[in-house]
């Protein structure tokens, strides 16, 4: 059952980023750990310290607070810096940098509790999985896209379908390894295996698309 709550801020009303980020840090810790129909806003205020009045003046639902708490993960550890083209940039390096952050986003322990709770929550609500993939996922594709069409206007990538080439770069670097993960059949890569993971994917990437 979706939550919902009809108070609404004032207009003009001063927002507190500290206490817009403790809201934030509290979702995701009882999102992650007791999925989302067991996370109440009640429950998410008390962890945050804050009162109800608060967190609805910053969040209208708990909708709106699920997908805020994964888009700012995502922009936490992908920050959109990484998808901007320099004019003296490698091409291979920017792939690289981004694969890392990517490979250490999708494989934490944060990503992995989202995408359980998400599989779980598929038969329940599907419209909730939806905003959690465009929050995240698919926000991701969107950036890899504008990336790789600005590399291939640029000369750097031979990308006639940008978005397809977004899908094989998510799809090589996460790898047979994230479904492990998922299912709890093995632990995260080290630091070293991890490194020559993401160098093997993008240097098949580039094989493809150079």
């Amino acid at each position: 059952m979706i939550e919902k709550h009809s108070i609404s801020p004032g207009p003009g009303r001063p927002k507190d980023p500290a206490k817009r980020e403790a809201i934030l840090a509290a979702a995701q810790v009882l999102f992650l750990g007791n999925g989302y129909e067991g996370s109440s806003m009640d429950a998410i205020a008390a962890e945050a310290g804050v009162s109800k009045l608060t967190l609805y003046s910053h969040f209208k639902d708990k909708d709106a607070l699920f997908c805020a708490a994964v888009k700012a993960t995502c922009e936490t550890r992908l920050p959109r810096r990484l998808f901007q083209l320099e004019d003296d940039c490698k091409i291979d390096e920017v792939l690289l940098t981004i694969g890392r952050a990517f490979h250490e986003l999708v494989n934490s322990p944060e990503s992995i509790g989202l995408h359980r709770v998400m599989v779980a929550m598929a038969t329940q609500n599907q419209a909730l999985v939806r905003m959690f993939f465009e929050a995240g996922p698919q926000q991701l594709l969107f950036d890899l896209q504008q990336l790789f069409a600005q590399a291939g206007a640029r000369g750097l990538l031979d990308i006639a379908e940008p978005l397809r080439a977004a899908e094989h770069f998510c799809s090589l670097i996460k790898g047979v390894q994230h479904f492990r993960l998922l299912i709890g059949y093995a632990e995260p890569l080290q630091a070293e295996a991890a490194e020559r993971h993401v160098q093997d994917a993008v240097h098949l990437f580039l094989r493809a698309y150079a």
